[in-house]
């Protein structure tokens, strides 16, 4: 597959990894899996076994004229148990490499046939001011704007910090619970590079 860049050079990308047949149930299955790793359950009952107390029985079986009880922990009693209380769980999925590469080849293949991919050969923000980013991104600012770069830039960090549909990521994690949320998907040269060669090799 031949693209052009943002400076009009032809660059040369695999159909293995950049034309490949959108799989719904496969990007379903990844996305569930990340976002099942951030769930958090917070609510817990106290069930019997766990409430505070003694487990004597209150008062004989009979001849008190008393409901029968065996213990103060009954969850008919005040401070009680809770009979089928919320417990906690643990929501985590797992999936294995293969899948995670396969679901990630299909989301930059849409992007790319969309053409909501955008290469340019380097990044060259030179000052970390908010208004020289927006100065060399302006015609696609008003869209939602995913930097995919391959070492830490500091002046597109910060420049970056105050416009809030602008969101840079990492090479070297890719969350793709989170691309799917952006309109334009911008690589710099070497990182297309770098996450070309990565998927070949799965």
């Amino acid at each position: 597959m031949e693209l052009i860049t943002e400076n009009k050079k032809n660059i040369f990308l695999s159909d293995n990894v950049f034309k490949i047949c959108y799989n719904n149930s496969l990007v379903n299955q990844v996305i569930i899996t990340e976002l099942s790793i951030n769930r958090k359950n917070i609510k817990f009952n106290k069930n019997r076994s766990r409430v505070k107390g003694s487990n004597k029985k209150p008062w004989k079986q009979k001849g008190t004229g008393k409901a029968r009880s065996g213990s103060k922990k009954s969850p008919i009693w005040r401070s009680g148990g809770v009979t089928f209380g919320s417990q906690v769980r643990n929501f985590k999925k797992k999936i294995n490499k293969k899948m995670y590469c396969k679901a990630l080849k299909c989301i930059l293949s849409r992007f790319i046939s969309n053409k909501k991919i955008i290469i340019m050969e380097d990044l060259n923000i030179e000052n970390y001011k908010t208004k020289t980013l927006f100065k060399k991104f302006s015609s696609i600012l008003k869209y939602k704007l995913l930097f995919i770069i391959e070492n830490y830039d500091k002046n597109l960090f910060l420049s970056s910090k105050n416009i809030y549909n602008i969101c840079i990521m990492n090479l070297n994690n890719i969350i793709i619970s989170k691309i799917i949320n952006y309109d334009f998907i911008i690589f710099t040269f070497n990182s297309i590079k770098k996450i070309e060669e990565r998927l070949l090799k799965k």
